[in-house]
């Protein structure tokens, strides 16, 4: 048995490093096919590189928070370390496999290392998917269209998510206890409005140094465009729809 468990950590450990070389390898092949990348890079200020690593950073640990009020619903923990590490993981398989593939990761460790039912772990998804949609809804049309449109943007997309989690969990017989309560949504819910807050200032940065002068509203209406494209991206990190909005 201890034998087995110091192979898995080995194996952990190895499995790592070769996520971090594979990585490595391609961003360099990726540099030397368009040298011109550096160069761009060149022409930011640092203190703009350092301001959106810092802003990533924020939207990573927002996600995270999300992970632990998801597992706080059917009383599971992780340590701040693992949760950390579960993360990165589920954000790197995510952006390099197709199909945004990072839950199907997510789902089968939880499984297997915290004994908890993919269905189980569906539930929160879409809890978390739903106030995703809800809020960019909100940001993809507040900054375009009176506020009374927005509210009613935001009620139609809530009663859509609403009855997509009613029916999903009648179907699939949960019952989460009293895990499932208005603590750990409004946590859920808090670190997602953090995570699109983040990311809608993070493209904003980002637009103003490619030469956009998009107002604040049009960077809100990015912000929930580049969300909603997450829902049906069939290539790696969404590249190529997300992008279309910067033209």
């Amino acid at each position: 048995m201890l034998y087995c468990q110091q192979m898995k950590q080995h194996l952990r450990a190895v499995l790592a490093i070769g996520i971090l070389v594979a990585t490595a390898v391609a961003f360099g092949y990726y540099i030397k096919r368009h040298p011109q990348t550096l160069d761009q890079l060149r022409q930011v200020p640092p203190v703009i590189i350092l301001a959106l690593i810092i802003l990533y950073a924020v939207a990573f640990m927002a996600y995270v928070l999300v992970t632990r009020a998801s597992l706080h619903v059917y009383g599971k923990t992780m340590t701040v370390q693992e949760n950390i590490l579960f993360n990165a993981y589920s954000a790197l398989i995510n952006f390099f496999g197709p199909a945004q593939s990072g839950p199907i990761f997510r789902a089968a460790y939880l499984k297997k290392r915290h004994g908890l039912y993919i269905k189980k772990f569906m539930l929160t998804m879409l809890v978390y998917m739903g106030f995703l949609a809800i809020i960019s809804a909100m940001f993809m049309v507040v900054g375009s269209r009176p506020w009374w449109q927005t509210l009613i943007a935001m009620v139609l997309v809530g009663a859509a998510c609403f009855m997509v989690i009613k029916r999903y969990r009648q179907r699939s017989a949960i019952n989460a206890g009293s895990g499932f309560n208005p603590i750990n949504i409004g946590w859920i819910f808090g670190a997602t409005l953090v995570q699109v807050t983040t990311l809608a200032v993070i493209y904003g940065i980002e637009l103003r140094q490619i030469g956009s002068n998009a107002s604040v509203g049009q960077i809100l209406s990015y912000t929930g465009v580049s969300n909603f494209s997450l829902f049906v991206a069939l290539t790696p990190g969404a590249i190529g729809i997300r992008e279309v909005g910067r033209r």
